[in-house]
């Protein structure tokens, strides 16, 4: 019996402490402040989803002879296929093998990886040149983005300092420490697939593909923005 008292006593004051705690940080004068900043990045990751597909050429050229001709391009361009060009998937058209008694007419999807918008637009000419049309822009990435994410925080913090220091200071009170902090980052880019089509098409005709030379251009580049909330304590 005496153990059990013992017990329960401790637990409440366990709890005790553990409420007064709480109710000492509420009790605490403190000012709220938020805070955002944003930067723009520009992509130096660039991913292009192609497509082959026989059907294109009436059925003339097999997926593996375009396939080829398509690797042979992408190599005089300086690119390492067998590290930035990717097989996505494999797929038969059965269907109009059976309805129509066709040979069947295969597709091939890869993803490939180049570092610069100029490079983008060389491909999709070569690309072109081939009979390979179907090239879409898959995603945009910056190699060092976790490190922009870090950089954005470190700069609202301060600015929410500032802010705060800008609220206190007509008070004749001053911004303590930081009782809570909470943060969220936001990064965004938002593309069409018509964007590639826009990139090669000005300025470059039909009948002078071979003449033609991309110019130095970018994608549109990517937004990073981070807000913080922070609880200064009011001395």
């Amino acid at each position: 019996m005496k153990k059990k008292c013992t017990l329960i006593i401790a637990i409440l004051l366990m709890v005790n402490f553990g409420f007064s705690q709480t109710k000492n940080f509420i009790d605490q004068p403190y000012l709220e402040t938020s805070a955002s900043v944003d930067t723009l990045v520009t992509a130096d990751k660039i991913y292009l989803k192609i497509l082959i597909n026989e059907s294109d050429t009436k059925d003339k050229i097999s997926v593996e002879e375009l396939e080829n001709k398509m690797e042979i391009a992408l190599k005089d361009l300086g690119i390492d296929t067998s590290k930035n060009l990717a097989l996505i998937d494999l797929a038969s058209n059965f269907k109009n093998y059976f309805l129509k008694q066709k040979d069947v007419m295969k597709s091939k999807a890869y993803s490939l990886l180049v570092f610069d918008a100029q490079t983008a637009g060389k491909v999709i000419i070569a690309l072109e040149n081939l009979n390979i049309s179907n090239v879409e822009l898959e995603k945009l990435e910056h190699s060092n983005i976790e490190d922009v994410k870090l950089i954005l925080k470190s700069k609202a913090i301060l600015k929410a300092k500032r802010q705060a220091d800008y609220l206190t200071k007509p008070l004749n009170q001053k911004t303590g420490t930081a009782l809570q902090i909470s943060d969220n980052v936001n990064q965004g880019y938002q593309y069409n697939r018509n964007q590639l089509d826009e990139m090669v098409v000005v300025g470059y005709s039909a009948r002078k593909k071979q003449e033609f030379e991309p110019i130095d251009i970018e994608f549109k580049k990517i937004k990073v923005e981070t807000e913080v909330v922070v609880k200064f304590k009011i001395d």
